[in-house]
């Protein structure tokens, strides 16, 4: 792997939460800090299966992943990595498709500092990250055509992440301008947070993330759905996490709860 160097100088703040290290948080790993396992145990005080939804998503990941690989796909553009936490997508796609070309990108330093250490892929293909946020699709794509060939059908990966993007900041939009670049052939795999099952809960949990410096934009079910406007959907469509291709990966103990 190659890219930005990870013993430069990184800003990482540690005064307020951030996603990716509450998502670690949730995941049992150690790349966090205690502001961020301090608003990981309140919002497990609103729902208690926050943790079980963080693997449910994670192996969601997998499956599609999975899914992909076995469909042909070789390109692979994933925003919003979060902390390495094994396996990797690159090893999914790469068990599958050694030769599999993979770009990260995350915009949290921490991420960086632990990228070139643990995103590792095969000799045949190409694991790269960049440190970039969603909200600047241009240098995202930039940096990804560096390793991608952007004529060639592209999966795009936005797991878990547009709920921390509000629509003020354009994620629609966002999602349109990504698409834009990407030829016929290519894939939208996303998956977000919602208040259709707890709106009470997912009301609480947003002014708690909002007065911790955090968006969360909770969108409902159509509105998720529009991300997918003039796109054709893999069956079964918008659905539940864990109910979307299960026979592809194992199940997450607790991910029929209350769902």
């Amino acid at each position: 792997m190659t890219g930005q160097d990870p013993t430069s100088a990184v800003q990482i703040d540690t005064t307020r939460p951030h996603p990716a290290r509450m998502y670690d948080w949730y995941l049992g790993g150690k790349d966090n800090y205690p502001v961020d396992e301090e608003m990981g145990r309140q919002m497990l005080t609103l729902d208690p299966r926050v943790p079980v939804m963080a693997r449910v998503n994670r192996a969601f990941m997998h499956r599609a992943t999975r899914w992909l690989a076995g469909s042909g796909v070789r390109q692979f553009l994933d925003i919003g990595t979060g902390i390495p936490t094994e396996p990797n997508l690159h090893q999914i796609a790469q068990e599958t498709a050694p030769g599999a070309r993979v770009v990260y990108c995350d915009n949290d330093p921490i991420v960086l500092a632990h990228a070139a250490a643990l995103l590792r892929g095969t000799d045949e293909g190409a694991t790269e990250y960049l440190q970039a946020d969603v909200r600047d699709p241009d240098a995202i794509l930039e940096g990804a055509r560096k390793v991608l060939d952007l004529t060639r059908p592209v999966a795009l990966s936005l797991v878990a992440l547009l709920h921390f993007v509000s629509d003020e900041d354009g994620a629609h939009d966002l999602v349109r301008q990504l698409l834009a670049e990407l030829p016929s052939g290519s894939y939208l795999v996303m998956t977000h947070a919602t208040a259709d099952f707890t709106p009470e809960e997912s009301k609480a949990a947003t002014e708690k993330l909002r007065a911790a410096g955090v968006t969360l934009a909770l969108r409902s079910r159509e509105e998720f759905t529009r991300f997918f406007d003039g796109l054709d959907l893999v069956e079964p469509g918008v659905e539940v996490p864990h109910r979307w291709h299960p026979e592809l990966g194992e199940s997450v103990p607790g991910q029929d709860g209350g769902v």
